[in-house]
């Protein structure tokens, strides 16, 4: 059921001439009023994400708890339970805010009329310190109004980091009162994602946390390096499996996981040669749930591409055995192909793939087939340089259009890694160059910066992947939320390229 409101800004308008307060300081610039309210649309079928404008996090219930009391704040958004609302019509133009995880509802706590009073979650029930309205301000971003107290959802003291509590406070015209409502597939984190997105930018900005994952040697493995990640968010937590090199110069692959981004440093390493199987060359590694078999793939190279799939991809001793996608080699092979990525649409699955020469590679098979049935490779994307189209490509389904997004690590001027982007209309059709070029390029160091605090410590932006919108075959992205994972090192490391000092650190897209 969709229900459409009507909301007048003028309550607002007084409470923001009043207010101030050592939390709540705004520049001037914040205070918009300038569009009269249009009306919102809420559909009470759907799920949503709110996320803060000055944050760009979501709203979530503290530690995934289930717990009466526990409190709401922002973290950044990774498609859990924990940060999924459902609303529910509680009469005159307000709603119930209910917690998917934890069956709860957003609550005021105590019925508090205050400013700075908590916003947690409570059993639901018919107060009016449970519901909320929803007004309309510029840029399709909504205010959330308390009924018992007219006054708004903010974050505190306007703060940006994760763990950053939600009050309520009276209405400032400030962006951390500002939340954009973006409707979700529910699906336990394997699903795929239709409707919604931000549609898709010409031009890149990023910022950089710091070094959020490093090598962990252990009696028999002597680590120097850890690359080429890929991630998923799986039962309420990371799950990493990523590339490493020993000091012998020898490639395996490991796996970690954690349940946000502060704890990566601290998880355990299992390396993959304790799984069957899984001894000797294999690196490079993909995952993602294909829907049709209800199974887990993980893809990686060992040379040629390898496949193994699981139950549960938090358990990396389960995964089967590797088996070839080949029994032999197929016709149009480069001489060394590297770095596998599948994707799949309604009919066909796609493997594409580079070979350090210039070219980016494709082969596919009907999506009933797969893994069984790739035919002969052939030439996606080609350039006379070799190092414009380099290695580490990935691509991803754009959410809300039809449309998809490779990505492609190249070595710049200066031999700094970076990525260029392409965009096409159809999985075998031709590839446009998006944001391509060492000054303007998708990621790189020309337009990344670091959070504050943060040392500059990469001028590489190599092999790395963007942050999914689910975990299927799909591999859709949304552009209201990208977070790119991506291999850094000491810009004044050298030597030998298995020996260099490779680390994991995470890009987020400043809009």
């Amino acid at each position: 059921m969709r229900v459409v409101l009507q909301l007048s800004l003028l309550s607002t308008m007084v409470a923001a001439a009043t207010a101030c307060g050592p939390a709540e300081q705004l520049d001037e610039a914040e205070l918009d009023f300038g569009d009269a309210a249009e009306s919102v649309t809420i559909d009470t079928a759907a799920t949503y994400t709110i996320a803060g404008v000055q944050s760009g996090k979501c709203v979530e219930v503290a530690g995934g708890s289930t717990a009466d009391g526990a409190g709401l704040q922002i973290a950044t958004c990774n498609g859990s339970a924990r940060q999924q609302f459902r609303m529910e019509s509680a009469g005159g133009g307000y709603y119930r805010i209910r917690n998917v995880g934890s069956d709860r509802c957003m609550d005021v706590t105590g019925a508090s009329t205050t400013d700075g009073a908590r916003v947690q979650q409570y059993s639901c029930w018919t107060g009016e310190n449970q519901q909320w309205s929803f007004t309309d301000v510029t840029g399709g971003a909504v205010r959330l109004t308390a009924r018992h107290s007219g006054k708004s959802m903010d974050v505190y003291g306007r703060g940006t980091a994760d763990g950053t509590a939600v009050i309520q406070w009276a209405s400032n015209g400030g962006t951390n009162q500002q939340f954009r409502l973006t409707p979700v597939t529910s699906g336990g984190g394997t699903g795929g994602s239709d409707g919604g997105g931000c549609g898709l930018p010409t031009s890149f900005r990023w910022q950089s946390s710091g070094i959020l994952v490093s090598p962990k040697s252990d009696s028999t493995h002597n680590i120097v390096s850890i690359k080429d990640p890929t991630v998923v968010f799986h039962n309420d937590r990371y799950n990493i499996y990523a590339t490493t090199a020993n000091t012998a110069g020898n490639w395996q692959m490991t796996h970690l996981n954690f349940t946000d981004w502060p704890q990566a440093a601290s998880a355990s390493h299992y390396y993959m040669d304790r799984t069957p199987g899984f001894s000797g060359y294999r690196c490079a590694p993909q995952i993602f749930f294909f829907r049709p078999q209800n199974k887990w793939y993980l893809i990686y190279q060992s040379q040629p591409p390898q496949f193994s799939t699981t139950d549960d991809p938090s358990r990396p001793e389960t995964w089967s055995r590797p088996q070839n996608f080949f029994s032999s080699t197929p016709a149009g092979m480069p001489s060394l192909p590297i770095d596998y990525w599948v994707i799949c649409d309604s009919a066909n699955c796609y493997l594409f793939f580079t070979g350090d020469d210039g070219k980016m590679y494709r082969s596919q098979t009907a999506l009933r087939n797969f893994p069984s049935g790739f035919g002969p490779i052939s030439v996606a994307l080609q350039d006379s340089n070799r190092n414009n189209l380099f290695e580490g490509s990935s691509t991803y389904k754009i959410k809300g259009m039809d449309k998809y997004l490779t990505l492609i690590e190249a070595i710049g001027p200066t031999g700094a890694r970076f990525y260029r982007s392409f965009t096409a209309d159809r999985l075998d059709g031709a590839w446009t160059p998006l944001a391509h070029t060492w000054n303007a390029p998708f990621a790189g160091q020309n337009n990344v910066t670091y959070a504050s605090g943060v040392a500059d410590w990469s001028d590489d932006v190599s092999h790395g992947e963007l942050l999914r919108d689910g975990n299927d075959e799909t591999a859709t992205i949304d552009t209201c939320n990208l977070q790119f994972l991506y291999q850094g090192r000491d810009p004044r490391s050298g030597g030998e390229y298995s020996q260099l000092p490779y680390r994991l650190g995470l890009l987020r897209a400043v809009r």
